[in-house]
């Protein structure tokens, strides 16, 4: 896949259209990111939503199956759900492969005891609600990189910018990298550069976002970006395989997540959602290889970061306090 393909790049239906004198306009290269990933590379691939060892051996297996690359894979249900066995066994099986795997940090508004939550403005959403769901946050954070967990989901900016400092003070390792979740991700430029700035190695961006908005961002922030090329029911169900190289194109760099569309949602996990969780886990393994055989059939398949590259490159960072 990091190969320079041998299909001629084309976009989507470009030579039929284009004889039915129905092709679109030439691309404005002034639209394109000019980032990479540190190593090369404008397109890291994630599966997202795995929520423990079982889950993790179906995805494993799966992706060897139809060859799907993996950069990253995380969890949604959070560190507090998992055993340390189990968190070890996730780091080792990860580890044997080279891939990075991410849990989720601490309490969330969702679901705690804020009632401001469940109304119609959904209130303060995912974020962690008082010191004390911080603190969990945090806790979280030391047991998971403990055990060897490398990176970690954060739903809050407080939590984000806390656990930024804590790893520069050697609270944990320095080379813990923190993802933004979807579920607080920016909509605006500005937005997505306090991110960066707070301590994000990564952003994931509600997969909403216009093309036009992806290039806004790019002007402002080289920040690793994380995009559904499918998103669950809960973050818009939205579907767009076929815009997969102009995403890249325009967010680079960017982790393509394959999400799954039309699945209940499973955080948090439990073993009462076992075959649900195990299915669709095997499935978003599926919709990956969809994704990448449309690039490949579109000759944009190239440009892939090196499998084992996980740290996203010198990035912009407020002043912490002395």
């Amino acid at each position: 896949m990091n190969d320079a393909s041998t299909t001629a790049a084309r976009r989507p239906g470009e030579q039929a259209l284009t004889a039915l004198g129905l092709g679109a306009p030439a691309l404005d290269p002034a639209d394109a990111s000019p980032h990479t990933f540190p190593e090369g590379g404008r397109w890291r691939t994630e599966v997202p939503s795995c929520e423990g060892p079982e889950a993790l051996a179906v995805v494993l297996k799966e992706a060897s199956r139809l060859d799907v690359p993996i950069h990253r894979i995380s969890q949604g249900s959070g560190v507090w759900m998992l055993t340390d066995a189990e968190i070890t066994e996730m780091v080792e099986a990860t580890a044997e492969r080279d891939i990075e795997l991410c849990l989720f940090t601490g309490p969330r508004g969702t679901w705690d005891i804020g009632g401001s939550t469940r109304t119609d403005s959904r209130g303060g959403g995912l974020r962690a609600r008082g010191h004390d769901a911080v603190a969990g946050c945090v806790e979280d954070a030391v047991r998971a990189t403990e055990l060897g967990v490398k990176c970690l989901l954060v739903a809050d900016e407080g939590v984000l910018w806390t656990l930024h400092r804590a790893r520069q003070a050697g609270i944990i390792p320095a080379d813990t990298t923190l993802k933004v979740s979807a579920l607080i991700g920016p909509v605006n430029p500005a937005a997505y550069a306090v991110y960066e700035n707070l301590g994000a190695d990564s952003v994931n961006v509600p997969s909403d976002l216009t093309l036009d908005h992806l290039t806004e961002i790019r002007r402002v922030s080289g920040a690793p970006m994380d995009m559904y090329i499918e998103a669950p029911d809960d973050l818009g169900g939205y579907v767009r395989m076929y815009e997969v190289a102009e995403l890249i194109r325009r967010g680079a760099p960017i982790y393509l997540k394959f999400g799954l569309s039309k699945a209940p949602a499973i955080y948090p996990y439990g073993h009462h959602l076992r075959d649900l969780t195990l299915n669709s886990a095997r499935e978003r393994v599926r919709r990956g290889r969809l994704a990448l055989d449309l690039l490949a059939r579109h000759g944009v398949d190239g440009d892939m970061a090196p499998l084992g590259s996980r740290l996203p490159g010198d990035l912009r960072r407020f002043e912490t306090p002395s």
